[in-house]
């Protein structure tokens, strides 16, 4: 967390602009020499940048993420009214990400050269693709062209697909990649040769035996995953001009609000630790193995 706010602080203020001008409203605001000098010893803009760093890491030592400069609303309350659409996205968005890499994964796995082929070829595509691209054909072919689903979000189930579906597919394409090769190893491991051996189906072994083998680096995987689409909600969420952090992140770049960009940067990153923490004790959970080693 430290070292993502420091990144943060000196990444943004290589950005070109200046903070006082955001504060006081933007470059077309007009406002005069003695108005910007002002606003600079109000927030302490004229101290030497070490000094500014040191000012910042005091305020986040208590848990005071500061005021937005150009909202002028506490950052904390800002990210609270827009935390609960971005999460349900990135959460639909793993979900379904979840359910496209079992399916692909179980599909192409133990078919022949032919669907190991397709299923390869597949991934690799979904993996590759831009989000800004995947949702610009999205909405040609279902909204324009079909006319099924609405171009923006729209506060229903409908208006989400689109979204969802921009942020599932490219990671489902790198799960997929994980999950097909666990498979496939699962496949050569002694206690699949087992449960052959007592007469047991194929349907059995995969959903008793090599699913969740196959599931554990997928698992793993998890909090990073979520912490990308986290990171890709800035797009989703301007394309289909969606409320949310990720949009709420972009207009502070181009406003240079420090204290909003902090604030979410931050937030991104206390969910990754949060989510590895969680994915760490769900593989100890889905392998007895990795509970062995820990009580030994």
């Amino acid at each position: 967390m430290w070292a993502v706010a420091t990144l943060t602080f000196f990444a943004i203020r290589l950005i070109p602009g200046d903070p006082a001008q955001a504060i006081l409203g933007g470059p077309g605001s007009q406002a005069s020499q003695e108005a910007l000098d002002q606003v600079r010893r109000d927030y302490g803009l004229d101290q030497p940048l070490l000094t500014q760093y040191l000012a910042m890491l005091g305020r986040l030592l208590v848990g005071d993420l500061g005021t937005s400069y150009t909202l002028k609303t506490p950052v904390a309350a800002l990210i609270g009214s827009q935390l609960g659409g971005t999460l349900l996205l990135a959460v639909l968005a793993l979900a379904t990400a979840w359910v496209l890499s079992l399916g692909l994964s179980l599909w192409s796995t133990g078919r022949g050269r032919v669907a190991a082929a397709i299923g390869a070829g597949a991934e690799l595509a979904a993996a590759a693709l831009p989000h800004f691209w995947l949702a610009g054909v999205l909405i040609a072919v279902f909204s324009t062209g079909l006319r099924w689903l609405p171009p923006v979000a729209t506060g229903t189930p409908a208006g989400l697909v689109l979204p969802v579906i921009t942020l599932a597919v490219p990671l489902a394409g790198f799960l997929t990649q994980v999950m097909r090769e666990s498979l496939l190893d699962a496949m050569q491991q002694p206690f699949v040769v087992s449960a052959r051996a007592r007469g047991e189906s194929t349907t059995g072994i995969t959903l008793r035996h090599t699913v969740r083998h196959a599931a554990l680096p997928a698992i793993s995987l998890s909090g990073w995953a979520l912490g990308w689409l986290l990171s890709g909600a800035v797009v989703v969420e301007t394309i289909f001009a969606m409320p949310g952090l990720g949009r709420t992140l972009l207009q502070a770049v181009t406003l240079r609000d420090i204290p909003v960009v902090t604030g979410v940067v931050l937030l991104v990153a206390l969910v990754y630790v949060v989510m590895t923490v969680l994915t760490d004790l769900a593989s100890r959970i889905a392998d007895p193995r990795l509970r062995q080693e820990g009580a030994r």
